[in-house]
């Protein structure tokens, strides 16, 4: 397995990102989604640094996190994460293993979501919860930027369309200065799996989840 866009940056992320992520708004959707207290063995894909993760595992859940970084595993198991890199379209797992998967902003990052999605729905045990939290593409993209003093998004017309990976576009920020470093995969609504999660588990939506 090839590096990660995410190596030699995983110190400076958790300072600008995970400054206080039990309190933020994705952990409490989190919580909410996987009903509560229920616990059991939980996957997070494309775990990060660790801090979901760790947060769950304190909540009685025995989780393993993956990623494809090393750096960000590192981070990770500092906290305490049982993590493991592996390639989430591709999980080194057994079929029917887990009793509750996460994965939080993701669909930016891997280059086929949708074998990321039928992977997690293979590791899962029937009818237990796989919860995603992600921006909607149609705010964050090559084609949005967003005024952080007006707290609105401005558009570029003719990017939206574009599908794939970019590194260079208007909707780069270039305050927070993570897609200018890692670059960023855009999904449109259209090519989002959403059919899938519906016909091999059960989901909730939740559309109030905001990302940066």
């Amino acid at each position: 397995m090839e590096g990660s866009h995410y190596d030699g940056i995983a110190d400076w992320y958790d300072g600008e990102f995970q400054t206080l992520p039990l309190e933020s708004e994705t952990w409490h959707a989190v919580l909410r989604l996987l009903d509560g207290e229920r616990q059991g063995a939980l996957i997070d894909v494309g775990c990060g640094t660790g801090s979901y993760a760790a947060g769950l595992t304190e909540r009685g859940w025995e989780v393993t996190g993956v990623d494809a970084s090393e750096d960000m595993l590192r981070r990770a198991q500092e906290k305490g994460v049982h993590a493991i890199r592996a390639d989430a379209a591709s999980l080194p797992l057994g079929d029917s293993s887990f009793d509750g998967a996460i994965s939080v902003f993701t669909h930016t990052d891997v280059d086929d979501f949708r074998a990321v999605v039928g992977e997690i729905a293979r590791v899962l045990r029937p009818a237990t919860p796989f919860v995603y939290v992600g921006a909607h593409p149609c705010f964050v993209g090559p084609h949005s930027t967003y005024d952080t003093e007006l707290g609105l998004p401005e558009f570029h017309t003719g990017w939206y369309r574009r599908v794939g990976r970019y590194t260079e576009a208007p909707g780069i920020s270039k305050s927070s200065g993570l897609r200018m470093r890692v670059g960023a995969n855009h999904l449109p609504p259209r090519p989002l799996p959403t059919d899938l999660p519906r016909r091999r588990f059960p989901t909730r939506a939740n559309r109030g989840a905001r990302g940066a």
